[in-house]
């Protein structure tokens, strides 16, 4: 690769994990529509690390707070609002974790197209756009119950299927279930901490066995671009989503759907 496009793959990565918009459609399509090399699976791991970064590190005090209360009090009778809610997100990770691995090679074959993309762009951003246009906005994160957490948790694990997006169907889950906007945000950016790292790992044992040399200024760039610009995303992301809403994204997915089709089609 080159450095526009190290640099430009590292921006998308860091932008698109945390927007509902869809991660994996917008690192396939370079690849699909501009005729883009592959970026390998070192760089993937990269940009990944690069998010996982921004998101602990914004979250850090969230984090402290949720795992020191899981350890105090996470296994015994007396449970706080932070030990429930760390409760939650691991049990909300467990359908991603199944779901990964029963269907990770189906979609590798059959999912990684840019009519796939299209269609689940453009099916998911009007999902999106009827849960936020029809959400009661009653319920901050700890109104969440465990029953929420595997609602959402499910949904997550749907985002296997490019063109999803992640964080999108998360966000929309949370919302169908009455969470206001940046709850749903704050628990869908908590609840990809564990799945990133997870597939931060999964690709790092692949990088181990993979033969052929590392490009390690990629891989520099590629994680220090995606830090900086996922670290701005969830930054402003949660200081405007409350006031914006979810309808920008809705029609940018819709553009992008309809693009794509017109593109396959013709």
């Amino acid at each position: 690769m080159t450095i526009f496009e190290i640099i430009i793959l590292a921006i998308i990565q860091g932008l698109t994990e945390f927007l509902p918009i869809s991660s994996s459609a917008h690192l396939i399509l370079p690849s699909e529509v501009l005729g883009w090399n592959d970026q390998g699976l070192a760089y993937d791991v990269a940009v990944h690390v690069g998010s996982l970064l921004a998101v602990m590190i914004y979250f850090r005090a969230d984090i402290w707070r949720l795992a020191n209360a899981w350890l105090r009090n996470g296994l015994g009778k007396n449970q706080t609002n932070d030990s429930r809610l760390a409760w939650w997100v691991i049990i909300g990770t467990i359908p991603a974790v199944l779901f990964g691995f029963a269907f990770k090679d189906f979609i590798e074959v059959y999912g990684r197209s840019a009519l796939v993309i299209a269609c689940t762009t453009i099916g998911f951003g009007l999902l999106l756009w009827y849960a936020d246009s029809k959400a009661k906005q009653i319920k901050t994160v700890n109104g969440i119950t465990w029953k929420n957490a595997i609602f959402i948790g499910i949904a997550q694990a749907i985002a296997i299927i490019p063109g999803t997006s992640r964080s999108g169907i998360t966000m929309t889950a949370g919302l169908m279930i009455g969470l206001d906007r940046e709850s749903a945000a704050r628990f869908s950016f908590l609840l990809s901490i564990p799945v990133i790292l997870g597939a931060g790992l999964l690709a790092s044992l692949d990088l181990v066995q993979a033969p052929g040399a590392v490009d390690w200024q990629a891989l520099l760039f590629g994680a220090g671009f995606s830090f900086v610009s996922a670290y701005a995303c969830i930054y402003l992301f949660l200081a405007w989503i409350s006031k914006i809403g979810m309808l920008p994204f809705v029609i940018y997915r819709l553009i992008l759907g309809i693009a794509l089709l017109l593109f396959v089609l013709l």
